[in-house]
């Protein structure tokens, strides 16, 4: 019988991911940059992925009876395979949750729907150029004006498991905050290089801010009307973690992945 060379595709992706993201260390870009051909590649293997090569089960979107565990955590997370180059595993959201608004210093990502829906607003840091403005809402503390940064939204997008991955990098779409819409859901998440607070590389949380004259953010944005304009241009407060948000783990169920 002939044997059975057929490469898992979590596989073929992490192989992918080490290649393009060790030729973008190497190169040592200060921007992150990486090479073109190879990161496209791995868009397409990324891209085709499904819950089902995983051997993730999307779980039964079933009314609640009021009997939800105490301390369950919102968000679970399955650890896959991590180097110096890259991480890579799954986040589970249970229905109605979110993960905060929260950055990537340095890093490139890449988030890709394997069940349900997800909404992902993308902002970046500006330079502060700009005073901090006297009214802003929530109003600051005094001290808390140092840690207040001009901010741009940059897109406002649904993603389901038929999309394409969401990309973040180093200097465009670098802050995300992602709802559940419509019951739970799952996504595989790269980043590059991954998190390491010894390197600079740590997780930092946000809340926006608006001045009093502005409109409340809780709109929804046209996509159409996004882009580099002025009215995009809001405030962030760091934070630190926000207490109903914590993330927990659970065993990966999938094909064993080797670099």
């Amino acid at each position: 019988m002939p044997r059975d060379n057929k490469t898992a595709l979590i596989q073929k992706i992490a192989k992918q991911a080490f290649i393009t993201f060790k030729d973008c260390r190497s190169a040592n870009n200060g921007d992150g940059s990486v090479v073109t051909d190879k990161f496209n590649e791995l868009i397409s293997l990324v891209t085709s992925v499904r819950a089902k090569d995983l051997k993730i089960i999307p779980p039964k979107n079933k009314p609640s009876s009021g009997a939800a565990a105490p301390q369950s955590p919102p968000v679970t997370y399955m650890h896959i395979c991590e180097t110096e180059v890259f991480s890579m595993g799954v986040f589970l959201l249970k229905a109605g949750t979110s993960i905060p608004l929260h950055d990537h210093p340095g890093m490139n990502g890449m988030l890709k729907v394997l069940y349900g829906k997800v909404n992902v607003r993308c902002l970046d840091k500006l330079e502060n150029s700009l005073p901090v403005p006297p009214r802003l809402e929530p109003a600051l503390a005094p001290l808390q004006t140092a840690v207040v940064w001009r901010s741009v939204l940059r897109s406002v997008a649904e993603y389901s498991e038929t999309s394409g991955p969401c990309l973040l990098t180093p200097v465009r779409d670098n802050l995300h905050q992602i709802d559940a819409v419509d019951g739970p859901t799952a996504f595989l998440d790269i980043l590059a290089p991954p998190y390491n607070p010894d390197d600079g590389r740590d997780c930092h949380y946000y809340r926006v801010l608006r001045s009093e004259a502005e409109p409340a953010t809780g709109a929804k944005v046209d996509q159409e009307q996004l882009g580099d304009k002025k009215e995009n241009e809001g405030w962030l407060l760091e934070i630190p973690q926000p207490e109903d948000f914590w993330c927990g783990g659970e065993p990966y169920p999938g094909p064993v992945v080797s670099i």
